[in-house]
């Protein structure tokens, strides 16, 4: 279900806003327009729907318009034409006390610079925003203390902004966006003035926190592997306009235009790609069958070895021919040339995790679930492939 829905949402800047939407619509380019006009197009005719608890990441280089577009989604600058819908009502239609409501019950923000009172300790600060809604005392510092316990600082709530890491700092101003408990969070480049390290580790923060709160988050960055990171769908943006909208596996692998390849064409696809990407169609026999099918099978299908199952699909082991010739020469079942240890990875697992594991067994590498249903199997060839940019087949397509 769509929460948000922005329909050729444009921000012109300068005085004759109709002329430049005008133009737009012809075709001109931005910078056309600038050229003969001297307008600016900030945001040209943005589109697209987000789904009630996603992360949807918009990125883009400095000066592509993700910051405006995000700051017209709650008019703190107001758009110049188009429409964005709040579950079904046009926010751009609100009068001043609708806005102000809207803002303070549905909407959140977290801002890049942290914007911490340094005189105010880290629980008045959280509540802030609470305060200048006018609610009780009592109220908003339960209310506040709640979300610092959710970021893991309750037992920082009256020290200061100075004591504070900058990690810790930015989890304050989490807190304080989370403070009045919004439907949606609007994140700014949040994470951009952290150290790399504290950086990687508040995005895992962000996705531990969403697996609880199960916010509708758009976050702003210019950081592609951080989009990749943490995004549910992603939209790129160049010169105003969204060249792409998809998810971070149709933005990595089928990009819509050129600049959307170049864009994407140094990430480390190791640390992307998972092994639910590169795993093949395993071949299986159900623990069921003697050793005389397991032959015949692995003839027909030009294989060494099998997959055995139950009939869920559960994950038993694995048979060789030898050992299946062997059992028929001797009359044994099926299940006593059964090999249990073999190594086995959740689908999302990433490829720069395999590595180590794959270089120490012959056998190729199972994909299972967590209740043990085997999805796939990983061979070396197809990991090699998949680092070298080589075509990836579909989950489970043959090769």
């Amino acid at each position: 279900m769509s929460i948000i829905k922005v329909n050729k949402l444009t921000k012109i800047f300068g005085t004759d806003t109709k002329r430049a939407v005008k133009l737009l619509n012809e075709g001109w380019s931005k910078d056309r327009i600038f050229r003969e006009t001297k307008l600016t197009v900030g945001v040209n005719q943005a589109s697209f729907e987000i789904e009630q608890g996603q992360i949807f990441v918009i990125m883009g280089l400095s000066g592509s318009g993700k910051s405006t577009l995000v700051r017209l989604l709650n008019r703190l600058i107001e758009p110049t034409s188009g429409e964005v819908l709040y579950n079904g009502k046009d926010i751009l239609k609100m009068n001043a006390e609708q806005l102000r409501q809207f803002r303070r019950k549905s909407m959140g923000m977290v801002f890049q610079k942290f914007a911490l009172f340094p005189h105010r300790t880290i629980i008045q600060n959280v509540e802030y925003g609470l305060e200048i809604q006018g609610i009780a005392k009592a109220e908003r510092h339960e209310m506040a203390m709640k979300t610092l316990e959710l970021v893991g600082l309750k037992s920082w709530a009256n020290s200061y902004p100075h004591s504070l890491s900058g990690g810790m700092q930015q989890r304050v101003g989490l807190a304080r966006g989370l403070a009045n408990d919004p439907e949606i969070l609007l994140m700014d480049e949040a994470f951009s003035a952290l150290d790399p390290l504290i950086r990687k580790d508040m995005q895992d923060e962000l996705l531990e926190l969403q697996l609880k709160m199960k916010k509708t988050i758009i976050f702003i960055t210019h950081d592609l592997d951080e989009a990749l990171r943490i995004g549910d769908q992603i939209a790129l943006m160049k010169d105003g306009q969204i060249v792409q909208i998809g998810s971070p596996d149709e933005i990595l692998m089928n990009p819509a235009n050129e600049y959307v390849e170049r864009f994407v064409e140094d990430v480390d696809l190791s640390k992307v790609l998972t092994a639910a990407h590169i795993m093949r169609k395993p071949e299986t026999l159900s623990i069921d069958r003697g050793p005389r099918v397991a032959l015949q099978t692995m003839r027909d299908r030009g294989v060494s070895n099998l997959y055995i199952v139950d009939k869920g699909m559960k994950l038993i082991g694995v048979i060789s021919a030898e050992d299946s010739i062997q059992a028929l020469r001797e009359g044994h079942s099926l299940e006593s040339i059964v090999q249990h240890d073999i190594p086995k990875v959740s689908p999302d697992t990433l490829l720069n995790d395999l590595f180590e594991l794959m270089g120490g067994t012959r056998l190729p590498v199972a994909v299972v679930t967590d209740d043990g249903r085997l999805k796939g199997i990983l061979i070396k060839g197809a990991v090699l492939a998949a680092l070298a940019g080589s075509m990836i087949p579909e989950a489970g397509e043959q090769q």
